[in-house]
């Protein structure tokens, strides 16, 4: 699509009938191609997701000398990994908006024998990292902040540059303590981000002598830590969780020659949850019930709502309720929380109200998701209200009007679903979606020729 600065989405005078290819999953690519990068051999991925996120993954990989050899057009990366060592002692990476990037390398830089500066986008640059960058201290690493404490861009000299300090449990005081002694043990909040838990499990074959992880925070689990240690488990590399603690074997090694990468569930959502309000049917090809990722959960939702979820050969099709009439509903979307806005995005077109709550930490997004939800709804005439981890939204007739995304893909695209049933729907620096699915309004354009 040609770069613009807004995009009108084409209201929809019949019900869809649309079979679509979503590219493979940004959350996997990014897992992947980093333990690919610790593997101890050539990995091949199939299914990569190429867009702003996996790019600069990509480019700081290339930053600290991994050989890379990239296909954007066969969707296939080969990366050469390097048993848990990062090839240049010293670089510069930039991990742009993607927090996927920045907390996993992070992490790896963080408990390397380098010394690295990363540098982010003005977005990262608000996220948090205080939990990550606190972990690494406590474990030996020296953090320079170049801006404002606790967060990026960091000076990073990795703590087995000079061995690694460790909590003792007993008393909980720090003492010193050599790299092949015991366990690495650790302990972290992720109220804010289970991405930080994620990073630390990647990294595991970086510890000769295995890592406990033990969990401070209420939260202790979640979709995406489990699609982790399933990754995990499938180079090879398996690790336990008895409710509040992870363990990571000693001598634990990533070994496979190829994978590929799952189709983005969180893009797949879109169509289906179009089908569900046009009351038509929407199929993603290769997105099966066996898919890993949490926001599978999100076909339980519409199902709850009135929509038929059938599985054939090719992949799942949604089938919408006449007239798209769904009903109303009131989840917990924690587990799933990507799909809030496009929940969100269809709630006015239901027959009750819709409320969402555990969803606090999505304010700590890209965006303030939460506020901007129904920040957007109220300028289409919607009543909604937000409260600190939930929002619930009314019925009603969207008026025309102008989306702000605020520089997030999601909103971007959850919120041109409005515009499917609603006249004069603009979707405002539409661009923003090259964050997951840089093609996103190009297909949808082409999807709704001669609806």
């Amino acid at each position: 699509m040609n770069v613009r600065e807004q995009y009108q989405v084409k209201k929809l005078t019949r019900p869809i009938d649309w079979t679509v290819t979503v590219p493979g999953s940004k959350s996997m690519t990014n897992r992947a191609l980093l333990i690919a990068a610790l593997s101890d051999d050539e990995v091949t991925l199939e299914g990569v997701l190429f867009s702003d996120d996996s790019r600069v993954f990509l480019g700081s990989l290339q930053s600290l000398g991994f050989a890379l050899q990239i296909d954007e057009n066969k969707k296939q990366v080969i990366l050469k990994g390097c048993g848990g060592k990062i090839p240049k002692k010293e670089a510069e990476i930039y991990v742009g908006s993607a927090g996927t990037a920045a907390r996993f390398l992070t992490a790896m830089l963080g408990c390397s024998d380098g010394t690295y500066t990363i540098l982010a986008s003005e977005q990262m640059k608000k996220r948090p990292m205080k939990p990550l960058f606190e972990l690494l201290e406590q474990m030996g690493a020296e953090i320079s902040y170049l801006e404002q404490e606790y967060f990026l861009p960091v000076r990073i000299n990795g703590c087995r540059c000079r061995g690694r300090l460790q909590v003792n449990r007993t008393d909980g005081q720090i003492s010193e303590s050599s790299l092949e002694e015991q366990p690495a043990y650790v302990e972290l909040d992720i109220s804010k981000s289970t991405q930080f838990l994620s990073a630390m499990l990647l990294i595991a074959p970086m510890f000769a002598e295995g890592i406990h992880i033990h969990i401070t925070s209420e939260k202790t689990d979640g979709s995406y830590i489990r699609i982790t240690r399933q990754m995990m488990e499938e180079f090879g590399v398996v690790t336990e969780f008895d409710g509040k603690d992870y363990f990571s074997p000693a001598d634990a090694v990533y070994h496979k020659k190829e994978y590929t990468i799952e189709p983005d569930m969180s893009a797949a959502c879109y169509f289906y949850a179009a089908a569900a309000i046009t009351g038509g049917r929407a199929l993603v090809r290769n997105v099966h019930k066996n898919n890993t990722q949490g926001d599978l959960k999100f076909l339980e939702v519409l199902s709850k709502m009135g929509a038929k979820i059938v599985e054939e050969s090719e992949g799942i099709a949604v089938y919408g309720p006449k007239q798209g009439e769904l009903k109303g509903i009131s989840v917990n979307m924690n587990d799933f929380s990507d799909q809030t806005m496009t929940l969100a995005a269809i709630a006015p077109f239901c027959k009750d109200s819709v409320h969402i709550e555990g969803i606090g930490h999505i304010r700590l997004q890209e965006s303030d998701r939460l506020h901007g939800i129904a920040t957007e709804l109220k300028r289409l005439g919607i009543r909604c209200e937000e409260e600190e981890a939930a929002i619930t939204i009314y019925p009603g007739e969207p008026k025309a009007g102008v989306v702000e995304t605020y520089e997030d893909h999601r909103m971007a695209m959850a919120f041109s679903l409005i515009g499917l049933r609603a006249e004069g729907i603009v979707i405002d620096h539409p661009n923003c979606c090259r964050k997951t699915f840089e093609n996103y309004f190009e297909l949808l354009e082409e999807l709704c020729t001669n609806y």
